[in-house]
Parts: structure tokens; C-alpha cells; sequence
């Protein structure tokens, strides 16, 4: 853009910001013309809080959380517009309760919040309690309101004064009873600790903590309510005494040990018949070690009960075995709901009889997909798949499913035109509840592990290319150590491909010809391929817990195939003495790769989202490149947004560049043994279910080796100038169930410019259509990228 033509945006620019003023003033005005006479628009309260020794992080803090307080809530704005309280207004008073003036009044719109229905003394309170309860008792609080233009706002003050600490804390006294004696014990891990602040908050999560140990210790009937904390602030100098005391009051029951007796289980509990489900027909009862069945259909083998559950006859009652078996239960995935009730026993004194209802899921289901996709490379199409369960295929709530799918991808426009893609296949999978190993492996967590049997078939044909049959059998085992962490290790990984009627015209761009040179690349996705090894991965994650600031997810996963065959049998590819099984030559490699996640809550509804993924792959021995099934491709819309799906290097390579290469020649997938991908997005909610981003992709892929015919593809030191970059805004729409994304990117950095001459910032018109067909490129994808 010329100085003249910058100049002139800006005299437009400027004419326009007056009428925008405007438009925005009388915006304001709008929403307070419609109040009741003598009333006012509540926007909102402010709380200062008055203390030079308190630090200003710590005064904001406070002052955030008692704002959090304050009641009512002043209407909701967005830029510091009041949106739907001007929807609101404008819809006016509806004639009737439907159509669509109701529903813009009452559905988007929201009534206006009225100064006259703040009680300030009652919020002043509110803060006072705040601040007594942090441990400020000689806290002062008042109360006052500024207003202009008919808006009002609410002002609070708090003089906290010097903070109370902790001087002592006394626990009961570990003779008087076996009670206090127990929680006496548990002092050690106490919340409560000398110097610390007094805080009303810190002592409720203290009860709750005492209380779950002696559940743990089988006091089944006690509660928090039972335990009193006693505050002494007369012992001076701003410090008080906490005494922990069981109430007088407590019932005996509470102070007794509770023991297991009797398990009954009811495997086929019907929610619809409640009770009347509960019956006793004759041979309907069987007994299994510790356990009375009572099922005439003898729907699972008793022996998943005893994997399941963790209580038995004669245990002490325990709360955290209460709660492991009710979440493995869950877990094994074949009941829709499992009830348990505890009924103090009439044969044992301090006995307890443990009653578990179980609703079980539909034995077989059988489930039909169509599903819809897109790509950044401008392939379209549509898959269907057919699912058949069976949930407790040998009574044991073993899981047998069997799938088998058909889908079309479609390039509409673009160079890949014609080469249309089918894919049709089936699998197979057998999953057990539990580990099955000639090793016994000990197991104690929440969720029930898993061995998986798998196998598979898939035959993909691109049209006037070549056509692959992949087949594919796994066994391994699936297993969580808590919530955040989980594993899965395949024992067994077996993975054959076998090409079938490649074409001349493939031929030609993979072997080469009078025109074209061969391309080792095209010539490896057409190679016979037989992957065998042990493969494992480990994901860890916390995102589910929404009240963290900071939240991770990271997954790792290592290939090892044909590493012990390879060494054994003395495979030397690179020397020229490649071994074969079953006539093809086995791959030999081993394969890391990390995906580290990142998530920083800014505020209500934004975030900053980051990504850093790294992907090794080092063939040797039998191997001189990764097979084609497990090397790396970057680009596309859940990658580097701002360029083709897999179009991006290997380094700097081009294949633009190739000879013979035209605008109509067929794009082939650029792909690597190496990978480094970095991203970042912010995230912030735009409007209810609306969201936005902007975002910065960076990465690129190498090769291990060096291939001749793509020259810069190998990893070098000098790899991170070959990083493609691209950046983009997208807009997100967040059904909770489904989140519908557009992106729309474009190429700030191209790695297969010469040094020196990759960015292209100043390359960047918008306003030319031939720019914007060859750098924007748009992503329509479901889910967010990462």
C-alpha cells in the first residue's frame, strides 16, 4: 500500500469515527430511556479494599472474590455493550406468548437489573462475613453509590484490619475413646498448621478430611456435622487456639466400627419395576465365595463380581473400596446403572449388609453412522459405518464388536481433481475385563483393565493411481492408574500392505521416464510393507477439571518394530543385505513421538491454548526410510492450518520444482521421519454458544537419510529456518455436543524459499484475487484442532 493511498484510508477512517461515537452513544442512551421513572440501571458493584500492609495482589484478590459476591448481577455486556438487554428493549411489550417479538424479548433479550433492587446494607454484610470468615475480625465495611445518566453503580469499602493466625491446634485426646483415638491419629496431614491464617474455609475442608478417613476406617455412619472446631481469640496478640472436639451430641451408631456381612447382588435390576424387579423364584439364587447371586438367568459368571468388587465378608467397612467398586463396575461398560445400599445386619452386632443393584446395558446393539468431512487439500466426501455389539459375549461382560465401513473422498476442485479416493473395510474386536497373561499382574485401580484382540482389513483405491489391501492384527492391554493417566501396550502389532493395480500413469512419476525422474517417495507407497513389534503409548490429562488455571495433556507413544528380528537375523539394508519374511522385506525402525498440550484460563470465556509436538522415527538395520504407514505429515485442519494437508516439505523441498511438474499434475502427500509442530491459539466467547480464535501454526517434517530426488529433505542444523509458518482467525460454534469450526488461514513463512527470503509479510494483499487463491486457505472441520 502507497503513503497516498494509507493517508486517504485515514481521512476516511477519521470522517466515519464521529458517526460511530455517535451510533454508540445513542446505543447507550437506549438502554436507559426505557427504566420506570425514578429508577435508575444497576451497572454493577465495586469493592476497595482499604490496607497499606496488604500486598496489591493480595488486596486485588479479595476485592475480586467479594465482587464475585455482590447480589444482583448487573446485565451481561459484551465490549461493554449490553446486547441483550437492548434486545430487550427494542422487541418492546409482547401482545401475546409467542412469535417472535416474545421470543427476542424474553429468549435473547434480558430485563433490565434496577438500582432499586440492590440492598447495599445487605451486601455490606455479605462483605463482612467475607472478611471474618478470612480470619478479619476487626474488619470495618461500608457502603455508598455513584450515578450518572441514570446509571448507578454500587461502592464498597473494606478496612480489613490485621489478620488473626493460627497459634495452636489441639486434638482430642488419643485415650479418652477409640474415636478420638483415630482422630488424634490423623492430625499428622492436619489443614490446619501454626502461623497459618484462620480461615473459616480451610476448617470446613479440615472436617471433610477427618470425616474421610474415619470412613476409611469403618466408622460407616459418621459425618462432618459430628466434629466441632472451637475458635479461642482471647489468647491475644491477633492469634486464636482451634480445638477439634467430637459434639457430645454425636449418635453412638456414628462412634462405632462397621464391619461387612452379607453381599447380595441383583445382576438384572429394573429401573422401570423398581422393587417389584427384586424377586426370588426358584434355582434363582446362587452363592459364589463371599457372594449371594440372585439371578435365575444366570446372565455373567460370578467370578466378575469377585474381580469387581472389593469388599468381602468380614472387611471393615471402607469408604475408598465403597467407591472403587462402584466406579470399576461402571467401568466395565455393560451396566447403564449400578445402585448400592448399606443396611445395618440383624445376624451381627456392628454389621453391615452391602446390596448391589445392577441395570444392565441392551446385550447386542446394533448402531449405523453417515458422516460428513472435509479437508484443507479440497477433498469432500461422506463414510458410512455399521456397528454391531455384543456386551457380554461369553457371560463374562466381554465386549465383541465387529464394524465395517465404506466411504468416498472427492476433490470437487483443485490439482488432485479426478483422484478420487474409496475406502471399504471391517474389523473385528474382543475386548476382556481384565488382564490375560500368563504373568499375574496385580491390580487396585478404580478401572477395570482391559486385553484387546484386533483385527482388520481395509482396501483403499485412488482412482488412476493404485489400489492398497492393509491388513492389520493387534493384542495388548488397556489399563488406567487413576483419572489422569492411562496406558496401552500392544504386545503383538502386525501390519501387512499389499498394493494392487497401480497404473501406468503412477508408475511413470514413481520409476520416472522419458520426461520425469524417479521419485523414491511415490515408489515406497506402492511398496509391498509387512510392520511387526510391540507398540506403547501413555496419556496423561487434567483438562476435565475446569476450575484449574493451568491445565495439561500430554500422550507418548513408542514403535518398536522389527528391531529383535532384525538383529537376529543380521539385517543390513544400507549395505545391501535386506532380509524378507514371507518374500517382503520386514521394517525395521523405532518410532517416538510426543504431543504436549497446554491450556491457560485468561478469564470467563477466553483462553490461550498451546501445542508442541515431536515426532522421531529412526530406521536401521533392515530399513532405510520409515514405511509409508508410519512416517509423519504436517499441514491441513487439525495441523499447520495455513497450508494443504500434507503438502508441507520435507524441509525445504519442493515439489513445485520437480520436472515435468504442472498447475494439473498430481499433488502427492509429502511425508517424513521426523516431525516438529508448534502451535498457539487464543480463545475467547464471543456470544452464548458462539466462539473465536486467532492462531499461529508453525512446523515442518524431515528426512532421517538423505533422498536425492528431494533435495533439502534431510534434517540438518540448520532446521529451524526451514519452519513453515501461518496464522489465521477462525470462528467456532460450541454445541456442548458438537463443536462446528472454520478457519481461514494463510502462509506467513514458506520453507522452500531460498535462506533469507521466506518470509513474506510483505507479500500479504488481500485485496488481490490471485493472492487470496493461491495463500487463503479455508478449514470446515468438527471438534477444535487441538
Amino acid at each position: 500500500m502507497t503513503y497516498r493511498q494509507t493517508a486517504q484510508t485515514m481521512k476516511t477512517n477519521s470522517k466515519l469515527l464521529p458517526l460511530l461515537l455517535l451510533l454508540l452513544i445513542g446505543y447507550g442512551c437506549s438502554n436507559t430511556k426505557y427504566l420506570p421513572e425514578g429508577d435508575m440501571l444497576y451497572v454493577g458493584g465495586e469493592v476497595t479494599v482499604q490496607d497499606s500492609t496488604l500486598a496489591k495482589k493480595q488486596r486485588k484478590t479479595m476485592e475480586k472474590e467479594m465482587e464475585a459476591l455482590l447480589r444482583p448481577r448487573p446485565n451481561r455486556s459484551f465490549l461493554g455493550l449490553k446486547f441483550k438487554l437492548y434486545m430487550y428493549n427494542i422487541a418492546g411489550e409482547p401482545t401475546k406468548d409467542s412469535g417472535f417479538r416474545h421470543w427476542l424479548r424474553n429468549k435473547v433479550g434480558e430485563p433490565p437489573v434496577l438500582f432499586s433492587q440492590v440492598d447495599l446494607d445487605y451486601n455490606a454484610d455479605v462483605i463482612q462475613n467475607y472478611a471474618e470468615n478470612k480470619g478479619y475480625y476487626k474488619a470495618r465495611t461500608s457502603a455508598d453509590s455513584v450515578s450518572k445518566n441514570r446509571r448507578s453503580k454500587a461502592m464498597y469499602t473494606l478496612s480489613p484490619g490485621r489478620q488473626y493466625t493460627i497459634r495452636k491446634v489441639i486434638f482430642p485426646d488419643s485415650t479418652a475413646s477409640p474415636l478420638d483415638s483415630v482422630i488424634n491419629r490423623t492430625k499428622r496431614r492436619s489443614l490446619l498448621r501454626k502461623g497459618e491464617p484462620y480461615d473459616l474455609g480451610v476448617i470446613k475442608d479440615e472436617r471433610d478430611r477427618i470425616d474421610q478417613r474415619l470412613k476409611n476406617q469403618g466408622y460407616f455412619y459418621f459425618n462432618p456435622d459430628y466434629l466441632l472446631v472451637r475458635v479461642d481469640s482471647t489468647v491475644g496478640n491477633y492469634q486464636v487456639d482451634l480445638r477439634v472436639i467430637v459434639k457430645p451430641e454425636t449418635p453412638e451408631k456414628a462412634r462405632q466400627v462397621y464391619t461387612i456381612n452379607n453381599i447380595v447382588i441383583y445382576p438384572n435390576y429394573s429401573l422401570k419395576n423398581g422393587q417389584d424387579s427384586i424377586q426370588y423364584p426358584e434355582g434363582s439364587v446362587t452363592y459364589y465365595k463371599d457372594f449371594k447371586i440372585i439371578d435365575s438367568a444366570r446372565t455373567f459368571r460370578p467370578i466378575i463380581y469377585d474381580r469387581t468388587l472389593f469388599f468381602h465378608k468380614g472387611d471393615i467397612y471402607n469408604r475408598r473400596d465403597h467407591n472403587l467398586s462402584l466406579n470399576r463396575l461402571v467401568n466395565l461398560g455393560t451396566f447403564k446403572f449400578v445402585k448400592n445400599e448399606f443396611y445395618p445386619s440383624d445376624s451381627v452386632k456392628n454389621g453391615l449388609d452391602a446390596y448391589y443393584y445392577f441395570t444392565p446395558m441392551p446385550k447386542k446393539s446394533l448402531r449405523f453412522e453417515i458422516l460428513g468431512k472435509t479437508n484443507s487439500a479440497n477433498y469432500n466426501g461422506s463414510e458410512a459405518n455399521v456397528n454391531w455389539m455384543h456386551r457380554n459375549a461369553f457371560k463374562g461382560a466381554e465386549q465383541l464388536t465387529a464394524t465395517v465401513f465404506g466411504g468416498l473422498e472427492v476433490q470437487v476442485s483443485g490439482q488432485n481433481k479426478g483422484y478420487n479416493i474409496y475406502r471399504v473395510g471391517g474389523e473385528t474386536s474382543l475386548i476382556w475385563p481384565r488382564f490375560i497373561s500368563p504373568i499375574h499382574i496385580a491390580d487396585s485401580s478404580a478401572y477395570v483393565p482391559r486385553t484387546k484382540a484386533t483385527i482388520s482389513y481395509e482396501y483403499q483405491k485412488r482412482i488412476k493411481l493404485y489400489a492398497l489391501n492393509s491388513f492389520r492384527a493387534q493384542f495388548g492391554y488397556l489399563w488406567k492408574d487413576n483419572r489422569h493417566s492411562e496406558h496401552q501396550l500392544n504386545v503383538g502389532d502386525i501390519n501387512y500392505v499389499n498394493p494392487a493395480n497401480v497404473t501406468r500413469e503412477y508408475l511413470d512419476m514413481a520409476y520416472g521416464n522419458d520426461t520425469l525422474e524417479p521419485n523414491v517417495a511415490l515408489q515406497r507407497v506402492i511398496e509391498k510393507q509387512l510392520i511387526f513389534g510391540p507398540t506403547y503409548s501413555y496419556t496423561f490429562t487434567n483438562t476435565m477439571e475446569k476450575r484449574r488455571k493451568h491445565t495439561f495433556y500430554y500422550k507418548g507413544s513408542l514403535d518398536l518394530a522389527g528391531n529383535l528380528t532384525g538383529l537376529i537375523m543380521g539385517a543390513d539394508a544400507k549395505g545391501g543385505d535386506p532380509k524378507t519374511l514371507l518374500n517382503v522385506q520386514f521394517s525395521q525402525f523405532v518410532k517416538m513421538e510426543h504431543d504436549f498440550r497446554h491450556y491457560l484460563k485468561l478469564g470467563e470465556g477466553s483462553s490461550l491454548a498451546s501445542r508442541v509436538n515431536i515426532g522421531v522415527g529412526m530406521p536401521w538395520g533392515n530399513s532405510t526410510a520409515l514405511p509409508y504407514l508410519r512416517q509423519f505429515f504436517i499441514g491441513g485442519t487439525n495441523s499447520i492450518r495455513a497450508f494443504r494437508a500434507r503438502s508441507i516439505g520435507p524441509g525445504s523441498y519442493d515439489f513445485r520444482n520437480e520436472e515435468g511438474y504442472s498447475e494439473n499434475s498430481f499433488l502427492p502427500d509429502q511425508s517424513g521421519d521426523i516431525k516438529l509442530e508448534l502451535n498457539t491459539e487464543y480463545r475467547a466467547q464471543l456470544y452464548n454458544f458462539i466462539h473465536g480464535a486467532v492462531f499461529v501454526d508453525a512446523g515442518n517434517i524431515w528426512l532421517w537419510n538423505e533422498d536425492p530426488a528431494r533435495p533439502g529433505a534431510q534434517i540438518s542444523d540448520k532446521f529451524l529456518s526451514e519452519l513453515a509458518v501461518g496464522t489465521g482467525v477462525g470462528l467456532r460454534l460450541d454445541l456442548d455436543f458438537l463443536v462446528l469450526r472454520l478457519d481461514v488461514a494463510f502462509p506467513v513463512r514458506k520453507p522452500w524459499r531460498e535462506e533469507g527470503n521466506r518470509w513474506v509479510f510483505d507479500e500479504i494483499d488481500f485485496s488481490t484475487k490471485t493472492w487470496r487463491r493461491e495463500n487463503i486457505v479455508y478449514n470446515l472441520a468438527i471438534g477444535y484442532p487441538f
